[in-house]
């Protein structure tokens, strides 16, 4: 099945998928919704960078990566 564009230009802007729908950014190929324990972590209360706070930041730059919203490499 060919990737469907779904932009219709339109000022409103355009929502991206729904909760079991593959989603991808700049031409890339798509991907489910990741989810990943981490993302469950609470770090508000935390007054030093931890292993915990590593492992969300990674979680972060992984699924901006999977989107292709952020290039992991030059």
């Amino acid at each position: 099945m060919a990737v469907k564009q779904l932009s219709d230009g339109g000022a409103d802007g355009v929502v991206l998928g729904q909760s079991d729908d593959k989603v991808s950014l700049y031409g890339g190929t798509p991907v489910v919704q990741r989810s990943s324990s981490v993302q469950a972590t609470s770090l508000v209360s935390a007054s030093a960078w931890t292993s915990a706070h590593h492992a969300a930041f990674l979680e972060v730059m992984n699924t901006l990566e999977g989107l292709k919203a952020w290039k992991g490499s030059a």
